[in-house]
């Protein structure tokens, strides 16, 4: 194999694809009941963002300290806190009424 070839981005730009064309043709085909379809989506897009952060950002390729995962943690408790607050608030409504 040749040192120059880039193969961890092809690897990780196949499974880029894959993933996605994966989620595209679950929304499309209708073979499973709603909630089943978000449950394989988030868990296809939780894949997509491990393969994006180990191939493309090389997330685990560090010489010092690994602030970068304490960054991650910080952004994944975030958005988290948030999604939970948003879905709170929408169907807060209709509990009140």
């Amino acid at each position: 194999m040749n040192p120059m070839f880039p193969l961890k981005n092809v690897v990780g730009y196949a499974l880029s694809l894959i993933l996605t064309f994966a989620a595209l043709g679950l929304g499309v085909a209708h073979v499973l009941p709603f909630g089943a379809v978000m449950v394989v989506l988030m868990i296809l897009a939780v894949m997509q963002i491990a393969v994006q952060l180990y191939f493309f950002m090389h997330f685990m390729e560090s010489d010092g300290p690994a602030y970068h995962v304490i960054g991650l943690a910080l952004g994944v408790i975030f958005t988290i806190a948030v999604v939970a607050g948003s879905v709170w608030v929408m169907t807060f409504n209709a509990q009140v009424h």
